[in-house]
């Protein structure tokens, strides 16, 4: 098929930079080389540089409610929920994802809880991915956290979801700087790409699908007693 077209998908990639518009992320630029394929095949793509906003630390939907004077997540939750695809992009530091990373994903945790029309947690029928960024070694271990978060949350994970460049390992330059090498790189081009198109077709099949079929994963019918065939002495 020449011409794929993914209209009525929808993305949301959060920018986890560490630093604040319209201050340049090399994060940012690896989000723009994915979002341009999926804007070029008709899916809407929506883009969140999370520290612009005011996220307030904890693990509750709205930490108003927990003593903060304000938090911003309410609001930016419902682009979440709007989501087909779901892309967590970030730097590394000290081998690890940066600290905005961490609160982001604290607090998708923080309405893991909440259920669809089905029944099931709120994010079945989703699919999630994770671009890493970075001058310093640990692509892999920070990939690792991001999508086994999202797949413990409820996202459907597809193959090859990840993607990043750090250049050379140790102090030296980072993916937008010139010379960097980092938007010329085969490797990471390449992931990017295979990540983009997997997450777009996996997304498809489930929205074609109507999402995770609706059974032995509902809370509600759960806590009321059934137990779809598992079969344990305990509930005998």
């Amino acid at each position: 098929m020449a011409d794929w077209d993914f209209t009525g998908l929808r993305a949301l990639y959060v920018n986890c930079t560490l630093k604040k518009s319209p201050e340049l992320s090399h994060t940012g630029g690896l989000v723009d080389a994915s979002a341009a394929v999926m804007r070029k095949h008709g899916v809407q793509v929506d883009v969140i540089r999370a520290v612009d906003h005011d996220i307030a630390t904890g693990v509750y939907p709205d930490m108003t409610e927990h003593g903060w004077a304000s938090d911003e997540w309410p609001a930016l939750f419902e682009t979440v929920l709007a989501a087909d695809i779901l892309v967590i992009a970030g730097p590394i530091w000290l081998g690890d994802n940066a600290s905005v990373t961490k609160r982001v994903i604290e607090r998708l945790y923080a309405c893991s809880s909440l259920l669809n029309d089905a029944g099931q947690y709120a994010f079945y029928g989703r699919v999630g991915g994770c671009l890493i960024t970075g001058n310093e070694d640990g692509i892999k271990h920070c990939a690792s956290n991001v999508l086994y978060s999202l797949q413990h949350l409820g996202y459907t994970i597809p193959p090859q979801a990840d993607a990043g460049w750090i250049g050379a390992a140790g102090p030296g330059p980072s993916y937008l700087d010139e010379g960097s090498g980092g938007p010329q790189n085969d490797f990471t081009n390449r992931n990017t790409a295979f990540m983009t198109w997997n997450l777009l077709h996996l997304a498809r099949m489930l929205k074609v699908a109507g999402g995770v079929p609706a059974h032995g994963n509902q809370r509600r019918a759960w806590d009321a007693g059934s137990r779809f065939d598992y079969e344990n002495p305990e509930y005998r």
